[in-house]
């Protein structure tokens, strides 16, 4: 490559990284649309003169991939994603792939403005390492985003604790969050995380195997352009110029726009016969929409699809999917309610209580629950227990289970004949993919297929859901405490941290799911002590010696002391896990020698290496005979996969 095309393309390393696309319409949690708008920013390298006017960076400034990733702190897909980014560089390493964070803190997240604000000022004082330190911290402990918890993190990560304080007084990085945002708004992307490799889209909490493609696809771009004669550091910014697609013109005519949507596969999205309708069975068109009801989102739908009833009649119909969001408390009991309706009233006063849930979303708490199940003739008693309360359980979980192999991320999500539509869009949106599927729907009955069989039809040409993600772990040796039936058909491999909140908090979901699927599941407990956790490696390390003194018994009582204590006086320092032993009765003088000759830090390594080399880099993580589960998730979330394996023909240990 000649001189001036060089300086030409480094010129440009201040005008092209990314390809910024257009809006979609808002969803709770939702990744935003994916249609190209103008390539804009900075390329920002890390050997930038000023400091202030770069993005955090990991990664080489010449790794011939850049991968630009807008975040939230508090978005919990922001959470579930990290382990996948932290698999990323494992993988690829600083030379192949560098990546940039961008702020993106989303509204309806009230602390996550300020947990930005205090992430951007650890960068401005301490620079990349620290920021990405606080920002896992952050994103470890989501529910503790409050001030006095970032300047404790800030001064873990390295930050001179009245340095931060005076900062954070003056709000001296407020404007580096403003421009992300600012930089967000202009081109659309309203969810997170939303990522953008050498320019390429990837919206959502995507599991490593699908950037694998895209960044595979990318390192073998690269392998042509230097045998081309392309310097390395510029290899970023030609792909990104040769990935841009300038945007079409606005089209005054809605059928035009909708015409960009980005996913135009027709997928198979199935329905049950204890799935609510709305509308005849003949109906040539189904919409299938996931959705919950807490989400404001969902509300701002409810008119849209009502204006398709009344405007299409019989022609459409509309099924309803549960998908309570976790950040809104009120979601699972509002639909249990609904679902309880349902079994016990039937489909018509289903949908009047659906229609008064939406109506008086402004107050969902229990009292304003019970007083709508009595408005219904519903009792309560049967929504919060009970037989009635297990079988909504059982068919809310079932439905997540559909949206998350669907990677239906957010609410709320529709499926026209399986034609994928996120968010809440217009009418005018759901009638330009309404009109194509009625023309191919009366191309499957002039076939001779009747009306009641046209979806199924239609469904057995439809993409399957991708699998879920799955990892590789080496399976555990006897030297890992276990509880449950050790010859059980499926095993749940727990890779925790005793410091860790999330790891405290999902123990309740580990116990509820022992007692539900009793002999058919084996609990695996592996180590994985944080770095910033100071006293995690060294509890370790005492319930390891617990384990070696009274086996899985003297390990599990000492797992529940150690959880227990997170909140003490003391919490995990070394005169309370002698308290614990002390109590628990373990040969105290072999109990300190083995904390004093570090016997079991073998064992911690150990750990740690096959948590790595599967691209678990979080806790609590877990591996449900192969398949990964990030993050203290709902009990649905490992439900769905354990009854994944549960059927099976044979599961891996």
């Amino acid at each position: 490559m000649n001189r001036f095309v060089a300086r030409r393309l480094r010129a440009l390393q201040n005008l092209v990284l990314t390809l910024i696309f257009a809006a979609g319409a808002s969803a709770c949690g939702a990744p935003s649309g994916v249609a190209a708008s103008a390539p804009i920013g900075s390329s920002e390298p890390t050997s930038a003169a000023s400091a202030s006017e770069a993005s955090p960076t990991w990664g080489a400034d010449d790794a011939p991939v850049t991968v630009v990733q807008f975040a939230d702190l508090e978005c919990p897909y922001t959470a579930r994603v990290a382990p996948t980014v932290a698999q990323i560089q494992a993988t690829y390493g600083p030379s192949r792939v560098r990546i940039v964070w961008r702020h993106s803190p989303l509204p309806f997240h009230h602390s996550a403005r300020a947990a930005h604000e205090a992430a951007a000022t650890v960068f401005a004082l301490a620079g990349n390492k620290a920021f990405f330190d606080f920002n896992a911290l952050a994103l470890a402990h989501q529910d503790q985003l409050t001030e006095s918890m970032f300047e404790a993190w800030a001064a873990e990560v390295g930050v001179n604790r009245e340095r931060f304080v005076r900062a954070r007084q003056a709000n001296t990085e407020a404007r580096r969050v403003n421009n992300d945002l600012a930089l967000a708004h202009e081109h659309g992307i309203t969810g997170t995380p939303t990522f953008l490799v050498n320019g390429l889209p990837v919206p959502g909490a995507y599991p490593f195997e699908h950037f694998q493609k895209v960044i595979d696809a990318e390192l073998e771009e690269t392998q042509k352009l230097l045998a081309s004669g392309v310097a390395t550091r510029d290899i970023s910014t030609l792909r990104t110029l040769r990935n841009f697609k300038p945007p079409a013109e606005p089209d005054p005519e809605p059928k035009a726009a909708a015409k960009k949507d980005d996913d135009t596969t027709a997928w198979q999205v199935p329905i049950a016969a204890d799935d609510p309708v709305r509308g005849s069975p003949k109906a040539l068109v189904t919409i299938v929409t996931w959705s919950e009801y807490q989400c404001p989102f969902c509300a701002r739908l409810e008119p849209t699809l009502s204006k398709i009833r009344e405007t299409y009649g019989d022609q459409v119909r509309l099924v309803w999917k549960d998908n309570p969001l976790p950040f809104h408390a009120q979601a699972i009991p509002a639909a249990m309610l609904a679902r309880v309706a349902y079994a016990t009233k039937g489909p018509d006063v289903f949908w009047q209580v659906h229609d008064a849930l939406f109506e008086n979303q402004h107050d969902l708490g229990d009292e304003a629950l019970k007083a709508l199940a009595a408005k219904f003739g519903i009792a309560y008693a049967q929504v919060e227990k009970g037989n009635l309360h297990d079988q909504a359980q059982l068919k809310i979980d079932q439905s997540m289970s559909e949206a998350a192999d669907r990677m239906v991320a957010g609410t709320p999500h529709s499926f026209i004949n399986g034609m994928r539509l996120s968010g809440a869009q217009s009418f005018e949106k759901f009638a330009v993919v309404i009109e194509a599927e009625l023309k191919k729907a009366r191309a499957v009955q002039a076939r001779g297929i009747p009306a009641e069989g046209v979806y199924a039809e239609i469904m057995k040409q439809a993409t399957p859901p991708e699998a879920p993600e799955r990892r590789e772990v080496e399976p555990a040796d006897a030297t890992s405490p276990f509880r449950g039936n050790a010859k059980a058909k499926v095993t749940i491999q727990e890779f925790s941290d005793f410091q860790c909140p999330f790891c405290k908090r999902v123990n309740p979901t580990l116990e509820e799911l022992e007692k539900e699927f009793g002999a058919n599941l084996k609990r695996v407990f592996r180590h994985m002590p944080l770095p910033f956790h100071k006293d995690a490696p060294l509890a370790a390390e005492a319930s390891l010696e617990a384990f070696a003194q009274k086996g899985n018994a003297g390990f599990w009582a000492y797992h529940d002391a150690l959880f227990a204590a997170q909140q003490d006086d003391g919490g995990l320092e070394r005169p309370n896990l002698e308290a614990i032993a002390k109590k628990l009765h373990l040969n105290m003088p072999r109990f300190r020698a083995a904390l004093d000759s570090k016997r079991h830090e073998a064992k911690l390594k150990a750990d740690g290496a096959a948590a790595a080399k599967a691209g678990i880099s979080g806790t609590p993580g877990f591996v449900i005979n192969g398949y990964f589960v990030a993050g203290a998730q709902a009990p649905s979330v490992f439900r769905r996969l354990i009854r994944r394996a549960l059927a099976e023909p044979a599961a891996a240990p």
